[in-house]
């Protein structure tokens, strides 16, 4: 094995975050598209979890957090200064957005999306506990300056764009009528960048044999 191997799936935000800072960084990937279906078992063998991402190393080493990725990629190039310096405030911002964005906004991305799957509440109960756990305090963010750590773009804006991008997918009419107009320029102009629509091909999944697709 030559080149990093990624397993990921085209519409997952944790795969997509992934691949968006692997092309940032400008790493050589053979990227290899799963039917969540059918998982191949290569990837079941690398990662109990046999969820998308994973990331497996020329020399063996498995990365199956999407987080982990983008952080290892941005350790090998990091151009633009995404990372924010460790120890600094920034860093410890970017960390806490990640950390709501990862589990209680996610949990309930998934009920306002699925949310005849758990019919204790209803999808707009849902939806407005995430936008005041996150979406309107983003867009309070983004009024003060263009990106989510001030004046350029970061790990945070990488980290939590993808799963904007399906919060606003589930209601586009609500969404693009909402007040949150400062989070909708910034989706849309993360939605618009050139480095978004290279990671996003739509690919066959892999099946073993096939040639290498590179990201």
């Amino acid at each position: 094995m030559s080149l990093p191997i990624l397993y990921s799936f085209r519409r997952c935000p944790y795969a997509i975050r992934a691949r968006l800072a692997l092309k940032y960084a400008t790493i050589p990937v053979e990227v290899r598209e799963v039917a969540l279906r059918s998982k191949p078992a290569a990837m079941l063998a690398l990662s109990p979890k046999a969820t998308v991402p994973v990331l497996q190393l020329p020399d063996g080493a498995v990365i199956d957090q999407s987080i982990d990725i983008m952080r290892w990629a941005l350790a090998q190039h990091d151009a633009a200064g995404w990372l924010p310096d460790a120890d600094s405030d920034t860093a410890a911002t970017a960390g806490q957005l990640i950390e709501v964005n990862d589990g209680p906004f996610k949990a309930l991305l998934d009920r306002y999306k699925y949310a005849g799957r758990y019919p204790e509440f209803t999808a707009e109960t849902y939806r407005d506990h995430a936008v005041a756990l996150q979406i309107a305090p983003l867009d309070e963010r983004l009024q003060q300056a263009p990106y989510l750590l001030g004046r350029r773009i970061s790990l945070a804006d990488i980290a939590l764009f993808p799963f904007v991008r399906q919060f606003a997918h589930v209601d586009p009419d609500w969404f693009n009528a909402s007040p949150y107009r400062a989070l909708n320029a910034w989706l849309d102009g993360l939605l618009e960048s050139p480095l978004f629509h290279a990671v996003m091909p739509k690919l066959e999944p892999w099946q073993p044999g096939d040639a290498a697709r590179l990201l």
